[in-house]
């Protein structure tokens, strides 16, 4: 089973990012407090579970969590200051909002736990970031959990606004047949204009395409 704490000592939160290598859809970020009671054997890096898991340990996650929240950053910001930058942003907006959750009697976290090895300073915390953190530290896994499924969410339902991409099964990510969608129909408002869409890509039309 994985750690629950990395400072035994400190009140911590973990936060993870999903989405960073897709080529549509927004980068998304969760944060989590766990109780220090938190146990559960199955918990680890979402990417290491099937979708039936991860369904599974959402609403366990959300129900025990002490608090939790996430945050979507969109293409458009994205293209406009990387997706590094973007995924850090979608983090911060998450610790923000998971903080802004807990009422006045509950204490806040004094440690963040990131996934990864870049970060940016968040006003007033303390943070550490672990390589392959989600397989390690339950909080970290408990948000990758958050992320990937409210990521997948938002992209199921874009799905049904463009099905020619097939979002509902690639969630946006750069498959064969995602790219071949974008060869074929163009791209979309969803898709990212600053990422290279198709491997021989010099140019591309960026007007985006309705096929309703």
């Amino acid at each position: 089973m994985l750690k629950l704490k990395y400072h035994t000592h400190l009140i911590e939160c973990g936060t993870d990012e999903a989405g960073r290598g897709c080529l549509a859809g927004p980068v998304t970020a969760a944060a989590v407090m766990l109780p220090d009671s938190f146990i559960n054997e199955i918990l680890t890096d979402s990417k290491q579970l099937t979708e039936k898991k991860r369904d599974l340990l959402k609403p366990i996650i959300e129900q025990q969590a002490i608090a939790y929240s996430f945050s979507h950053v969109m293409m458009e910001e994205i293209d406009d200051i990387n997706i590094l930058n973007a995924s850090i942003t979608a983090m911060h907006r998450s610790i923000e909002g998971m903080i802004g959750t807990l009422s006045r009697k509950q204490k806040k976290p004094q440690h963040i736990l990131v996934d990864g090895n870049r970060f940016k300073p968040f006003t007033g915390l303390e943070h550490t970031t672990v390589i392959k953190g989600d397989g390690k530290y339950l909080p970290i896994a408990a948000a990758s959990i958050i992320a990937k499924t409210e990521r997948d969410l938002f992209m199921d339902r874009i799905h049904e606004e463009y099905p020619m991409y097939n979002w509902k099964k690639n969630k946006g990510y750069p498959t064969k047949e995602h790219r071949e969608a974008i060869r074929t129909y163009g791209i979309t408002k969803y898709h990212r204009k600053s990422f290279k869409l198709l491997p021989e890509q010099y140019s591309l039309d960026f007007t985006f395409k309705d096929h309703k």
